[in-house]
């Protein structure tokens, strides 16, 4: 025939892929649910074991928590990994370590094992004033002589006091802040009547005749301008004289040359902290802001304690929302404990996750605080599915099959989400992700997810099969009572009667016909038989919307008529439904789909996409560290208190020449002169140029002269002595003058408000410089490791399972899901993505590390509402686009729902907690269930009802195939299901 028709030739293969593409999506479809099915009868056949293997394996588990640790190092957890920073870090540390500086250090710059840091205000007046200056002075003096007795009791007790713990300089002195020797010089001057010494801000000329810094140690600045004109803060100009300062900054940096050494400055660190506070106590009019090398780390995982009982209550509320979810007016077909124990069964499961990670040398960190609530919202939404595919299916079957069929139905949709979970998460705790906290948040969701799959499948269902056996008894859902009969019922209380309603299987078949049985058959003589009508259509006969739902006792499949579905499918007790079904059924599903509310549903899209796109084209990177701490804590305080009085100049930056260079070369000269040029320097070179000047001698000089000058004249006036720290000679042979092998200079800039950006910007700027100038350099400050490449840091995670679950939903569509649903399904993420990303900006929320964890959990939370809803109205065929949105509703909207109030409102006790972690966790996780239930419950309803794919697909023409009437007749005992009896 088709020999005859060559035209047609090619267009028969065209179109022979396609069928061959759906027939193998319906041949997997279904081996995937003949598996589940079987799966389901196991589970129910042993009931016990299921149920009480994952409690002992918890229980187990559990008690490894003696091995529980807590992640010290914050550096490592919030900085990127690899980056260009921390290389650059520890070439600096190689070339100038900080034990090796004996005369200066710069707070700023340097990042010691252990140190002391107050800023110290006042209330009224200046620090500088008398009363203030002595103050602070006798502050000094007290830390300084303080001392720690380690261990804290016993005869081998020793007293350490800061000269002990202390760096030293040349004549071994503890290195103390350059500001304290120039208030020691100003109250020495007042002492003895003589005229008081110009403190010049920010570089300034103390007695010995060094030129300092002080731009990191006084903030607050008020400088008299050139003709007695006061200046505002930070406005001054180089070396202007200061006439106020609201703020003072000191530094005690201290030694940690082992483990006792370090024991000791842990414990003289809280001695410092412990005796700031006393010392504000008694001196109320100034304000200090302490601040450690353990604040961090201690205000950082501080958020877990404090989130401790809000975490219980959410818990708490999350149960009581999910009994009521559970609960129907019917006593006996009401399930309040399956609310219950599937919370049960999230703790179980996330204990047995705690367990593995401490047996496996683990640690753990404030932002696992997120983990609970992507269990909580998974989990749930398994509960709530299973109970929902539960009460549509038959009671007349027994507790071991109708467990199968709700295996059959439920499992495959669950265990594509969970796939989806475990796809985002796990390429985000991969190798490439440069962020530790985020690779080690998803490497334990993604076990915790996979724990709570396993213990859904297996405690969960054991549950549902034991609830299962008291409906089958008709005993009461909570108190496992037998309810008695109507016939007695009547002679009990009212209250009574109200609390053991149910109606029997007696009652139901004379007043509903069951589940899938046409009324023209309900007028059956023999109770004992049920029929069973269905309608098969050959286009039909692999339809996916039929599984499920009239399956027969040996697991024979009925494949209803389209056309029937509509009473088919519905709830056999439509007055003893669930209140959120009956308001779904009744109400929302007509109302959502009404012609003129559709217009008003479309707009609301386009002003969520409108906000959306606002934020997201404001999106800002939050790569300060404090902004993932506790509130109110020591670390907040003095972050406040900087960022306040020390803002107008940048953190010192290193400038290190790592290569021998040609200094005594006049182009070089004036290289390095041009890129220090715009910034407040301390340059040992730009010195050294101006004393050779001012002996008029050449600064362009052969080496020999160049070297020997710098090292046996300039290096040894007094002056010039601190200079030593910042120059490296190397020895080149007997009698030859050493080469300067590397050298440094530092370099402060002007900066405002915005010192972060800036500093990112400065950044990128000497970079790209270093690479075209003949000098090789590099610039580092401590900073930096947190800048360094921080946005893509951030958000390669975020991209990376994005398109992880675009690729895992497109190669499914080649063999297991119908491909509008894959497109629907990336196109509703991307939505939910692009809304909460530009929500959370909106709503004060910056792109860091914690932000980007909710994102990426905010990915299978979509998922798991609106995916079932897509695959439910995609599978239907016949009828009309509105008949199939309004049963999706029905049958996926509703667990969706019931998942959305009980997660939102487990989100609520966490919203209290004071800290900037759990803040913004709170704010990126309603803003993903919001977004969620919009889609859902709005968007998608709204939208499939004119958008593909379409319902009429697949009919053919009448005549082209003759319909099938096939009659089932099943015979019922005591056992429920004896034989199956068909006639066609």
């Amino acid at each position: 025939m088709l020999g005859s028709a060559p035209g047609l030739s090619g267009r028969w293969e065209r179109l022979e892929p396609r069928p061959r593409a759906r027939m193998l999506r319906q041949v997997l479809h279904a081996g995937l649910r003949t598996s589940f099915h079987a799966l389901g009868r196991f589970v129910a056949s042993h009931p016990v074991f299921f149920a009480s293997a994952p409690v002992l394996l918890s229980i187990l588990l559990g008690a490894s928590f003696s091995r529980y640790r807590v992640e010290e190092d914050v550096e490592s957890l919030l900085a990127p990994k690899h980056s260009l920073a921390k290389i650059e870090g520890n070439l600096v540390d190689s070339l100038f370590p900080m034990n090796r500086s004996k005369h200066a250090l710069y707070s700023d710059l340097q990042t010691p094992g252990r140190y002391g840091r107050v800023i110290v205000t006042t209330r009224k007046g200046s620090v500088l004033d008398p009363v203030h200056l002595d103050t602070i002075l006798k502050l000094h003096r007290r830390i300084y002589q303080m001392q720690v007795m380690v261990p804290a009791a016993g005869f081998n007790s020793f007293n350490y006091s800061f000269s002990y713990l202390c760096l030293p300089d040349d004549k071994n002195v503890c290195i103390i802040d350059d500001i304290i020797r120039a208030m020691e010089e100003i109250q020495a001057a007042r002492t003895s009547n003589r005229s008081v010494p110009i403190l010049r801000y920010p570089i300034t000329q103390l007695a010995d005749g060094r030129q300092a810094y002080i731009g990191h140690q006084l903030g607050g600045v008020q400088g008299w301008g050139p003709s007695g004109a006061v200046r505002g803060p930070g406005t001054g100009a180089r070396g202007e004289g200061v006439r106020s300062a609201r703020a003072l900054q000191l530094t005690y940096y201290l030694q940690a040359r082992g483990g006792l050494m370090d024991q000791v400055a842990n414990q003289w660190e809280k001695a410092f902290c412990a005796e700031l506070q006393h010392f504000a106590a008694l001196h109320p009019k100034l304000g200090l802001y302490p601040s450690t090398s353990s604040s961090l780390r201690t205000d950082f995982q501080f958020s877990s304690v404090l989130a401790r009982r809000p975490l219980l209550a959410s818990l708490g509320v999350c149960g009581v929302l999910a009994v009521l979810c559970c609960s129907m007016r019917d006593c006996v077909r009401s399930k309040p404990w399956l609310g219950l124990l599937a919370l049960l069964s999230i703790t179980l499961s996330g204990l047995t996750a705690a367990g593995i990670l401490n047996l496996t040398g683990a640690t753990y960190n404030s932002t696992y605080l997120g983990i609970p609530f992507v269990m909580l919202g998974h989990g749930l939404f398994g509960s709530f599915e299973m109970l929902s595919s539960w009460r549509r299916t038959r009671e007349d079957q027994h507790v071991k099959e109708r467990v199968a069929s709700v295996f059959e139905d439920v499992m495959l949709r669950f265990s594509g989400s969970t796939m989806l979970h475990l796809m985002t998460l796990g390429l985000a705790a991969s190798p490439l992700t440069n962020m530790e906290a985020v690779r080690l948040f998803c490497r334990t969701a993604a076990l915790a997810v996979t724990i709570s799959y396993v213990y859904m499948l297996s405690f969960y269902s054991s549950c549902l099969v034991f609830t299962g056996y008291l409906e089958t008894g008709y005993r009461h859902g909570c108190f496992c009572r037998r309810v008695p009969k109507p016939d007695r019922l009547d002679s009990k209380p009212a209250w009574y009667r109200c609390l053991m309603y149910t109606r029997y299987q007696d009652e139901n078949q004379t007043t509903n016909p069951p589940h899938g049985v046409s009324h023209s058959h309900a007028h059956m003589a023999n109770p004992n038989l049920t029929h069973t009508h269905a309608h098969t259509h050959p286009h039909t006969a692999n339809n996916p919307a039929a599984h499920g739902h009239g399956h027969m006792a040996n697991s024979t499949h009925t494949h209803p008529h389209p056309h029937t579905l509509s009473t088919a499918n519905t709830d056999p007790h439509p007055p003893d439904s669930h209140l959120l079904l009956g308001c779904v059924r009744r109400c929302y599903g007509d109302w959502i789909t009404n012609t003129y509310v559709k217009p008003f549903v479309v707009l609301l899209y386009l002003v969520y996409i409108s906000f959306g796109l606002m934020g997201f084209l404001q999106v800002t990177q939050g790569s300060d560290p404090s902004a993932l701490v506790a509130m109110d804590t020591a670390t907040v305080l003095y972050t406040r208190a900087q960022q306040r009085y020390f803002s107008s100049y940048s953190p010192v930056i290193g400038f290190y020449i790592y290569e021998s260079a040609p200094y005594w070369n006049a182009s070089v000269q004036r290289d390095l002169l041009e890129y220090a040029k715009g910034f407040q320097r301390i340059s040992w070179l730009e010195a050294y140029l101006n004393y050779l000047s001012d002996r008029n001698q050449s600064t362009s000089q052969p080496r020999e002269n160049f070297t020997h000058t710098l090292r046996h004249s300039f290096l040894r006036e007094p002056q010039f002595a601190h200079f030593a720290d910042d120059i490296i000679f190397a020895e080149r042979g007997q009698g030859e003058e050493p080469d300067v092998a590397a050298s440094r200079i530092f370099l402060v800039a002007k900066t405002t408000e915005n010192k972060r950006e800036e500093m990112s910007v400065l950044l990128d700027t000497l970079r790209r410089l270093s690479l075209t100038s003949r000098v090789r350099f590099l610039i580092f400050n401590p900073s930096f490791v947190y800048l360094d490449r921080y946005a893509a840091a951030v958000s390669s995670p975020l991209r990376h399972s994005l398109l992880a679950v675009l690729f895992l939903l497109g190669l499914s569509s080649l063999a297991v899901v119908e491909p509008l649903v894959s497109v629907w399904l990336g196109l509703t993420l991307l939505s939910v993505q692009f809304g909460v990303l530009g929500f959370m900006t909106l709503w004060g929320v910056e792109l860091d590390c914690m932000s980007v964890l909710c994102l990426i959990s905010a990915l299978g939370h979509s998922a798991d509402c609106s995916g079932p809803l897509l695959c439910g109205f995609a599978s239907g065929r016949g009828d009309s686009r509105t008949r199939w949105v309004r049963v999706a509703l029905e049958r996926h909207g509703v667990p969706s729902l019931q998942t959305l109030i009980c997660y939102s409102a487990a989100l609520v006790p966490v919203g209290s907690v004071r800290s900037n972690l759990t803040r913004t966790l709170f704010r990126c996780l309603t803003l993903t269930a919001g977004c969620s239930a919009l889609h859902t419950l709005a968007f998608l309803p709204t939208l499939l009802t004119f958008l593909p794919p379409s319902k009429s697909r697949g009919h053919r023409p009448e005549g082209e195939g003759q319909r099938q009437e096939v009659e089932c007749v099943e015979m019922n005992d005591s056992t429920r299901v004896v034989d199956q009896i068909t006639t066609v």
